[in-house]
């Protein structure tokens, strides 16, 4: 949980009347791009303020006229739904900057330069970033703003995105606790356990993945997996 210090003011305006809440500033973003968070680790006081720079409450039958409810858990999770986000102009720099970091990495993870066929590092995707002129939203999840980064990048780096499908058999010494280290890092389409205990499986990856993937495995089993490219 946040500390107060620490925390942001969500605000919703309505009837005349302001609702507050003081929240995680990174979690609250989280939360509202679709992430499951828990509500609880996002605010730093389970309190409604109706102005909460002078610790004024919310009244509770207000809440429940307008809200329907008074539960201050419930109340909160339309404020930072439907509400405004207060924060400084550093807050703002450092979840930009985090943002920024997200959507890098996201791009690096999933394609590809189709001249080497190999991922792009992250750090020639963030010099090529810093020639565009596209801005990045930190109220936006990553997700959502992929698309639009990616087409200024295009122009600077050559990036193709596509999955790659690849046959694996690992080997019945690592095949029980292997089901863990492959679902986490895969999409996995169709899998059998064979007659000498192997776990023959095949799996789908965002192709920049692949050599993140095939580390992992080989890291995994001491060399001993087999793996194919389809």
């Amino acid at each position: 949980m946040v500390t107060v210090e620490e925390a942001v003011i969500a605000r919703l305006s309505t009837h005349g009347e302001d609702f507050e809440v003081l929240v995680d500033p990174e979690l609250v973003l989280d939360y509202r791009a679709g992430e499951e968070v828990d509500l609880r680790e996002i605010l730093a006081s389970e309190k409604v303020f109706k102005d909460s720079k002078k610790g004024k409450k919310a009244s509770e039958e207000r809440m429940k006229e307008l809200f329907e409810t008074s539960d201050p858990i419930k109340v909160a999770e339309k404020i930072i739904k439907k509400g405004k986000i207060q924060v400084t102009t550093e807050q703002r720099h450092q979840m930009r900057d985090q943002r920024r970091k997200q959507i890098i990495s996201l791009i690096a993870r999933r394609s590809i330069d189709p001249q080497s066929d190999r991922p792009h590092p992250p750090n020639r995707i963030e010099n090529a970033l810093d020639q565009t002129s596209v801005q990045i939203d930190p109220f936006k999840s990553a997700e959502e703003q992929l698309s639009e980064v990616v087409e200024a990048l295009r122009p600077i780096i050559p990036l193709k995105f596509e999955t790659r499908r690849i046959a694996i058999k690992i080997p019945p010494k690592y095949a029980g606790k292997a089901y863990r280290i492959v679902d986490e890092s895969a999409e996995i389409k169709k899998d059998e356990w064979l007659d000498d205990g192997s776990w023959a499986v095949v799996v789908e990856i965002p192709a920049g993945t692949q050599p993140e993937f095939f580390e992992k495995l080989n890291n995994f089993t001491q060399g001993e997996v087999e793996t194919k490219v389809l």
